[in-house]
């Protein structure tokens, strides 16, 4: 399935419809989106220059340089009544060969992307990640400055690629009275969106020291409304274990 592999950039053929909107606008529009792993964990869309709706396009006089793709001239997105500076690239020279007749979006620049007819946000998902939540057993003890904040046999352990383990604890498990609603809300492409707890313990408030997902997209239902801690901020003990 790999195209390509140049300075350890890897390049592969999607098969996902895959469309851009910026301002109400489709940007671009491909049943052949090309996936390059940019970074080693997720990858980034291309689309093929003819998918794209390059009137909406104006060079700038930038560059762009990676040293495995080589040089990228960087344009300007256009629609009506929106502009994304320096949003979209195009690598026509590349060392790698099947980049030069595609073009790269910035994903934050655009106001939605959709995988088929899911819109999908963070970043793309990438095939190669998958994501298992089993029912488990296991003891699972979190200790903060000397206080036991939650203690479970029932927690649900969510596995996914390249990442450690995760334990997320039913509320009843939780201590909730030392738990306090955060303002920091995060996402992710598989699971949705998270909303944080804070603690208060002992007369100190630990930010952001938990995480749940009130509504996790369908393949991820099995940890609504479940508890799961950061072990670098708090001490987790699994079947009597320290973790992390």
């Amino acid at each position: 399935m790999t195209e390509t592999k140049r300075d350890r950039l890897r390049v592969e053929q999607g098969t996902k419809r895959v469309r851009a909107y910026l301002g109400g606008h489709v940007v671009a529009d491909t049943v052949r989106p090309v996936l390059v792993w940019e970074s080693p964990h997720y990858p980034a869309y291309y689309f093929p220059v003819d998918d794209v709706r390059t009137g909406f396009l104006t060079a700038t006089d930038g560059t762009k340089h990676s040293p495995s793709r080589g040089d990228a001239k960087v344009f300007t997105v256009t629609v009506p009544g929106r502009t994304a500076e320096n949003a979209a690239w195009r690598y026509e020279d590349s060392p790698v060969e099947r980049l030069r007749d595609l073009v790269r979006l910035d994903w934050d620049a655009m106001d939605g992307w959709f995988e088929e007819d899911e819109e999908v946000f963070i970043h793309p998902r990438s095939p190669f990640t998958r994501i298992d939540i089993l029912a488990s057993s296991r003891e699972v003890r979190v200790e903060l400055d000397g206080e036991v904040i939650a203690e479970s046999r029932a927690p649900k352990v969510l596995y996914e690629t390249g990442l450690p383990p995760r334990f997320y604890l039913p509320k009843t498990d939780v201590r909730l009275d030392l738990l306090e609603p955060s303002t920091t809300v995060t996402g992710c492409p598989y699971k949705g969106t998270a909303s944080h707890l804070s603690a208060r313990v002992n007369g100190t408030v630990h930010a952001d020291i938990a995480w749940t997902y009130p509504a996790p997209l369908p393949e991820s239902a099995k940890i609504a409304g479940l508890v799961s801690f950061y072990d670098r901020k708090v001490k987790v003990f699994v079947d009597g274990e320290p973790v992390g």
